[in-house]
């Protein structure tokens, strides 16, 4: 048996779950949402590229395996473990992908991830939507702290992280494997009373 906690929940349980999944709008028109079956071609499409191969090593092999992650997405949200988006031009072409994992509601703290398709990047698609997800994530749905990693040697995703007000907290030595080994892995993280500045850098 769970031993009760000595202090109350960061964020009710059922506080996600009781609504569906929002919809979310970044700046440029763009629009998170959830992923829909007709989503399929261009998800699985986004592994075929080199750099989404590199730096994420968990790939779906068919569009059926696909619409299979699509309902695991459904019920992350309904057990409030997860919420996964589209992000996409203002709610049709697919431009990436966005997700907060992990989600604990005890301390407050949730996980965020991304990847942008390779003819979306060079115009701050990553961090316009990870700044309207951890807007949301710190504002309405009331967490604390927000957290992300990837390696050392993914620049763009470091610099997409700071621009989105996530700093660098640190460096966890050789904590993940990549299809070209083991990597050191950096620990960015965006809590509530934080600031955010975007700047005018072109960025994934």
């Amino acid at each position: 048996m769970t031993s009760p906690l000595s202090t109350p929940p960061a964020i009710a349980a059922g506080t996600l779950a009781a609504g569906p999944q929002p919809l979310l709008s970044a700046d440029g028109g763009l629009l998170l949402r959830p992923w829909e079956a007709a989503d399929a071609p261009v998800f699985l499409a986004a592994y075929r590229d080199p750099e989404i191969r590199h730096w994420h090593t968990r790939q779906p092999a068919s569009e059926d395996r696909v619409r299979a992650w699509f309902e695991q997405y459904r019920r992350d949200w309904a057990e409030e473990r997860g919420g996964h988006w589209a992000v996409t031009r203002g709610g049709g072409e697919v431009l990436g992908r966005i997700a907060m994992r992990g989600m604990d509601f005890d301390d407050g703290v949730a996980g965020c991830a991304y990847w942008v398709l390779p003819a979306a990047r060079g115009a701050r698609v990553g961090a316009r939507a990870l700044t309207a997800l951890s807007d949301w994530g710190l504002g309405v749905a009331g967490f604390h702290r927000l957290e992300l990693e990837h390696s050392t040697r993914n620049v763009a995703s470091c610099r997409v992280a700071e621009t989105s007000g996530f700093r660098l907290e640190g460096t966890k030595r050789c904590s993940a494997v990549h299809t070209d080994g083991r990597h050191d892995m950096h620990l960015h993280a965006r809590i509530r009373s934080d600031d955010v500045v975007l700047e005018p850098a072109s960025l994934n």
